[in-house]
Order: C-alpha cells, then sequence, then structure tokens
C-alpha cells in the first residue's frame, strides 16, 4: 500500500478527509478497509476503487472523528 501525493490527493485529503492509496490489484474493498483501519487504529467510512492503466487506486474516506491530515502527516506526505 502506497499513498499518492498529486495535488488532487493533498487537496482531497484537506477539504474531503479522503486518502488515496495506490494497492495491489488482487486486494478487495474488506480487506483495504481492515488493513487501513488496523494499521493507523481509524474509522474508514467509505472506499470508492478505481483500476487506471493496470493499478488500483482506492479512495479512503475516513470519519470526521479521524482527521486525514493527521495520517497524511504520519505517513510524511504532508
Amino acid at each position: 500500500m502506497k499513498p499518492i501525493m498529486s495535488e488532487k490527493a493533498v487537496r482531497m485529503i484537506e477539504i474531503d478527509n479522503t486518502i488515496v492509496f495506490e494497492l495491489d490489484r488482487r486486494l478487495t474493498k474488506k480487506e483495504i478497509r481492515k488493513q487501513i483501519e488496523e494499521s493507523f487504529k481509524v474509522k474508514v467510512d467509505s472506499i470508492n476503487t478505481l483500476i487506471k492503466m493496470n493499478k488500483k487506486y482506492a479512495y479512503v474516506k475516513l470519519n470526521k472523528n479521524n482527521p486525514a491530515i493527521d495520517i497524511a502527516t504520519k505517513l510524511g506526505m504532508i
């Protein structure tokens, strides 16, 4: 699991409380949710996935009680 650091991704962290990850294509949404909730000790509200150019991206919207900016700081994104 690798966080994406583009302008759009940073804007989504600040505005929508959403973090974007690049993942293995074989992971399901349930597996992604479990992995993120256990790794970062947060509550995930929803996950949207996208497959583009043979890569899978997950848009992970966190619960409003868990700011995405805190996780981004831990990951060294901001």
